[in-house]
């Protein structure tokens, strides 16, 4: 996986400078267009789930596969695995088609507990990365909350 970044101001996507601006709102990003390195077309990125004692974006819900809207599967993505192409609008996942279509899924209708750690654990070691909870930013956040 590249090593992109948003939040560290510079990285391979983003303004034609190389820019890549911190902060951006939520509803900017959903309804974007998910794309692989390749260029093919993964599905749009339906909504940003937020953990909030931590603040932290938990994951992105990619909606991919079907017809005209009709018969997607939803997938949660951890954050850190994509990346954002400021000069397109788009969203970039570094993964194949293949390994999305074999991702761990859900139907609109039948959401999974995103707050349990048993499944959150197995959808970041799908895509490879450390849950976004095992990180030292994560857990100062709950100490600061636990001393609210």
């Amino acid at each position: 996986m590249a090593n992109i970044s948003t939040t560290t101001g510079t990285g391979t996507f983003g303004s034609k400078t190389g820019n890549v601006r911190r902060v951006l709102s939520a509803s900017t990003l959903a309804g974007d267009k998910v794309v692989n390195r390749a260029g093919e077309d993964l599905g749009k990125l339906d909504e940003i789930m937020i953990d909030i004692p931590t603040g932290r974006i938990a994951y992105a819900v990619l909606s991919f596969g079907g017809f005209l809207g009709v018969g997607n599967k939803l997938f949660a993505i951890p954050w850190s695995r994509l990346a954002v192409d400021e000069v397109n609008k788009r969203m970039i996942l570094d993964v194949d088609k293949d390994t999305l279509e074999r991702a761990p899924g859900f139907d609109k209708d039948t959401w999974p507990d995103m707050s349990d750690p048993s499944w959150g654990a197995q959808i970041h070691s799908y895509y490879g990365v450390e849950p976004y909870w095992d990180t030292p930013a994560t857990q100062r956040d709950r100490e600061r909350t636990r001393n609210l």
